[in-house]
């Protein structure tokens, strides 16, 4: 049966940040996923997770200023250094919650720009930042995002964050694979999944086409949970979606869903 890992930057947030981590542990989650978490300190998200008896699985590097409009930084020319910043105070956070993998996101490329300096500089900062993380045994992740929701943002497709892993060429760098992402850029999820198997060490859902529950939408996670197990996928299932009315009230897709995956 799949492990479900709550996105607390997205789920729960009828809470304040630090209540919902006993609110995820109350409704049967045993580990958490987090965005963003730098608006606290690290000693207190790990005060959290204890007190909730929960492990958290993942967190984001800094992507520069997401109000304004940033998403990432391992792709930008001219931002190495900040860059660099982020991987230290990723690992910070890390450290202190035990967290096991890091999402580097790649940016946006600006109308006009060029893409293969972009390649370069992601390259290049993807491979200091995988070996500054197996200092610790930690895992790097490249996620491809599509462009509906973020224009502009220099990786999408399954083919080529794998091409990037390989020309990386560091053990610990692997990717995640949200199929609420591949289904709006490419579709084909369970032949992708299959396909990509071994460098897959991450997997997130959302129900297409609104990013609400799984358990409506154009895709079939009862079948995609079901292949999971098959391929005997031992990771977290991250949900990273938006609940349509209050995250608890739409919980009952967790059971439906884990109930149809051992059928």
């Amino acid at each position: 049966m799949p492990k479900f890992a709550a996105n607390l930057g997205m789920m729960f947030t009828e809470l304040p940040f630090e209540q919902r981590f006993a609110a995820a542990a109350r409704n049967g989650f045993k580990a958490v996923e987090l965005l963003f978490p730098y608006d606290h300190a690290a000693g207190d998200i790990a005060k959290w997770l204890d007190d909730s008896g929960l492990q958290n699985r993942g967190l984001n590097l800094w992507p520069g200023n997401f109000a304004a409009g940033e998403r990432g930084l391992a792709s930008l020319p001219g931002r190495e250094g900040e860059f660099r910043d982020a991987v230290a105070r990723a690992l910070e956070y890390a450290e202190a919650t035990s967290t096991p993998t890091l999402h580097a996101m790649c940016g946006l490329v600006p109308a006009g720009g060029d893409r293969a300096a972009h390649r370069t500089v992601y390259i290049d900062n993807l491979r200091f930042a995988a070996r500054e993380l197996a200092k610790s045994g930690r895992t790097l992740l490249i996620e491809p995002i599509n462009p509906r929701d973020f224009p502009g943002y220099f990786l999408n497709t399954q083919a080529d964050a794998h091409a990037i892993v390989k020309e990386v060429n560091e053990p610990n760098l692997k990717v995640q694979m949200d199929f609420y992402h591949a289904q709006i850029v490419e579709g084909d999820l369970a032949t992708k999944f299959r396909k990509y198997f071994d460098n897959i060490a991450h997997v997130q859902i959302a129900g297409v086409p609104d990013r609400h529950e799984p358990d409506q939408g154009e895709v079939d996670y009862r079948y995609l949970l079901r292949l999971l197990d098959e391929m005997g996928y031992a990771g977290w299932v991250g949900c990273e979606y938006r609940p349509r009315d209050g995250t608890e009230k739409g919980l009952g897709w967790m059971r439906r869903l884990s109930r149809a995956a051992d059928e």
